[in-house]
């Protein structure tokens, strides 16, 4: 039996937030997207990530889709569109201060490069303003919980207090499928350690935790500010590294890092739905 043909893969992360990279071109033959991208996640079986992006090459940039590991769609991941900027800066051999532009199911996001090493690239990225942001008083297993709930082009509740492992696991995680939020919701635990610093475990939407979250550390950062007493520009850090956060009158700016891991060719073929 002839293998399928091999379909070529980028992977890589920010701050241990791990994505798989795939030009849409290369997926004419899949017509389901969700099962291939819980395949391709699975870090036992497939190759591992915490989503799959697809992404159709443009001149400022590129038009990205965004698969969690679980299938579900998302509207945008900052880390992800980080990566994806990494990838173009790396093949376009892009210097210093060059911008691109990102087109996400939650609208356009420009990048700027601010560094190149290597294959590691750090940008500051327009990330939009916060939406519908307020704070609710949710039931979580018959204890009230406090939250602040906004968008970040994805829906987002962000706890404040202490940021331990097993208050993600009794609070979080029940909070990210709870009834109030039909989509679904990532969720953080911020702690404010000082004005400029805040300290989060995230509980990302059909992944799990993860080690960061570029919209979760904005999330976070406004929660903090607006509830919290901190700055508008803090540093956020995560288990896998600190981002920086600007929350200003025409939006949130974002600030980290994305490294490229390498380039694998992913011979499993394509699911079929059924009926074909």
């Amino acid at each position: 039996m002839s293998l399928p043909v091999p379909v070529p893969l980028v992977k890589a992360h920010a701050y241990g937030n791990d994505f798989l990279l795939v030009a849409e071109r290369a997926l004419s033959g899949a017509d389901d997207l969700p099962a291939l991208a819980r395949r391709l996640c699975d870090r036992h079986r497939g190759i591992g990530a915490d989503g799959l992006m697809t992404v159709d090459e443009r001149p400022l940039g590129a038009s990205v889709r965004l698969l969690n590991a679980d299938g579900s769609h998302s509207e945008v991941s900052g880390n992800g569109v980080r990566c994806v900027a990494a990838w173009l800066a790396h093949r376009r051999a892009l210097t210093t201060s060059a911008t691109l532009v990102i087109q996400t199911g939650a609208g356009d996001k420009a990048l700027v490069l601010l560094r190149a090493d290597g294959l590691r690239f750090t940008f500051r990225a327009e990330m939009g303003p916060p939406t519908e942001l307020r704070e609710e008083t949710l039931d979580v297993n018959g204890t009230a919980v406090t939250a602040a709930v906004l968008r970040v082009g994805n829906p987002q509740c962000v706890v404040l207090g202490p940021a331990t492992e097993s208050r993600l696991h009794a609070i979080a995680g029940p909070l990210a499928v709870h009834p109030f939020f039909p989509e679904g919701t990532n969720v953080e635990l911020a702690t404010i350690e000082s004005p400029n610093h805040v300290r989060i475990l995230i509980w990302e939407r059909g992944v799990g935790p993860t080690e960061a979250s570029g919209t979760g550390a904005c999330a976070a950062a406004v929660a903090a500010a607006a509830f919290g007493g901190a700055s508008r520009a803090v540093d956020v850090t995560s288990p896998g590294g600190t981002q920086h956060v600007d929350w200003t009158e025409t939006g949130i700016f974002l600030t980290g890092e994305a490294e490229l891991v390498g380039t694998v060719d992913w011979w499993g073929g394509f699911p079929r739905t059924r009926g074909y």
